[in-house]
C-alpha cells in the first residue's frame, strides 16, 4: 500500500509544483529563481508542520504518511532545481543574486520548517 500512496502523492506533488511555478513565474517573471524559492518555503513548512502533525495528531498509517511526506512534498520540492538555479546565476556573474538566492533558500526554509513544526506541535 506504500508504493500506491508514495505514487499517488507524488503524481499531486508534481502537478502543484507545476502549477506554482507557472504561476509564480507569470507574476514575477523568470529573472530571479523565485518559483523555486517559494517551493521550497512552502514545502519546509509543510514539511515541519505535517512531520509532526501526523506522527502526534493524525491518526493515519505509517503508508500513508509516507506518502504524503515522501512522495507529495519529496515531488514538490527539490533541492536539485535549486543547484542548477544557483549554478546559471554563478555562470551569468551574478554573483549577488546567486549569494542572497542561496542565503534566502536556506534560512527562509529552515524558518518555515521550524515554525510549521511549532504550529503542529501547538495543535490540540
Amino acid at each position: 500500500m506504500t508504493f500506491v500512496y508514495l505514487v499517488a502523492f507524488g503524481i499531486l506533488g508534481v502537478f502543484l509544483r507545476y502549477g506554482q511555478t507557472i504561476g509564480v513565474q507569470d507574476l514575477l517573471g523568470r529573472g530571479f529563481p523565485w518559483a523555486t524559492l517559494s517551493i521550497n518555503v512552502v514545502g519546509s513548512f509543510l514539511m515541519g508542520f505535517l512531520f509532526f502533525f501526523t506522527l502526534e495528531h493524525a491518526r493515519i498509517s505509517p503508508e500513508l504518511r509516507t506518502g504524503i511526506l515522501i512522495g507529495g512534498l519529496g515531488a514538490y520540492t527539490t533541492f536539485s532545481t535549486f543547484s542548477i538555479e544557483t549554478y546559471f546565476l554563478i555562470q551569468r556573474g551574478e554573483l549577488v543574486k546567486a549569494f542572497l538566492y542561496i542565503l534566502g533558500s536556506v534560512t527562509i526554509s529552515l524558518g518555515a520548517t521550524f515554525v510549521g513544526a511549532v504550529l503542529a506541535r501547538t495543535v490540540r
